[in-house]
């Protein structure tokens, strides 16, 4: 009797380069102008425009459970309806269903925030008491590929609200929280090369934060003159972003296909049963 072939793996997620860094801010503010297009510029409202992106969201997450290798658009795809749908439920929990800006309709950002920081704590919680790693370039397993998914939409959701707490009501403005966000961002890097610091604790920080970066970015760049922006407005500047999106998935797939893989399509990893 021959022995079954041991189960085998493969990496679905993108290696952490500088491309990985400039994609993922780049989705994080279009999910900003994004969400902000169709909840407030249509004025669709933000529970029917939550409802709208959790579905994509849904849809192309059960595409990336079921893939059998990394495709780079399709991982990035998920990553912007993260951005979006984290948008527009921020935006839900802290000021009620309609398009409205202020929050007296919803639960203000102090307790949005501790709420989704909760959910976030819960969700690592499981994850470390699941026996999966945290570090991102051994997640090999369904169970691990879930639980990075639900970190990316419940971090998303808490960036935004942090993002918009520092844009309409720190005093900072977009710039000013654009600005602070960078640089503790810039912190975290010299952290990475001059600290004995975790870099899966400093990947994770910083992954967190590309979100309140994208949503006073997105803000800053689409906002009026009047309200302290630059004026190019939720069109515009999504039109923008989803270009350089593009052009850097574009670049992603040109270099994985100039690169022979470790593992043949026979070494990928299950799919949802």
């Amino acid at each position: 009797m021959t022995n079954p072939a041991p189960a085998r793996t493969v990496y679905k997620l993108p290696q952490v380069t500088a491309l990985f860094w400039v994609l993922k801010i780049a989705a994080t503010t279009l999910g900003e102008t994004g969400g902000d297009l169709l909840a407030q510029t249509l004025k669709l409202g933000y529970a029917a425009a939550s409802l709208l992106f959790l579905a994509i969201f849904v849809v192309s997450l059960i595409a990336q459970l079921r893939a059998r290798r990394f495709h780079p658009a399709l991982y990035w795809t998920v990553i912007a309806a993260t951005s979006t749908a984290g948008t527009t439920m921020s935006d839900l929990i802290n000021r009620g269903p309609g398009s409205d800006t202020s929050t007296d309709g919803g639960l203000g950002y102090g307790a949005g925030a501790a709420l989704l920081i909760s959910g976030l704590a819960i969700v690592f919680v499981i994850w470390r008491f699941s026996g999966q790693t945290y570090d991102v370039s051994n997640i090999r397993t369904l169970r691990g590929e879930m639980l990075y998914w639900a970190a990316i939409l419940l971090s998303n959701t808490l960036g935004t609200s942090l993002g918009d707490y520092l844009s309409d009501s720190s005093g900072l403005g977009y710039g000013g929280g654009a600005a602070l966000i960078g640089t503790i961002m810039v912190v975290i890097l010299l952290a990475h090369y001059c600290t004995p610091i975790s870099g899966v604790v400093l990947f994770w920080m910083a992954f967190i934060l590309t979100r309140p970066l994208g949503a006073t970015a997105g803000d800053l760049l689409s906002k009026s003159h009047s309200s302290g922006g630059l004026g190019f407005g939720t069109y515009g500047t999504s039109a923008v972003l989803l270009a350089i999106l593009v052009a850097g998935i574009a670049y992603s797939h040109a270099k994985a296909a100039r690169t022979t893989p470790e593992n043949s399509d026979d070494d990928l990893i299950r799919a949802i049963e």
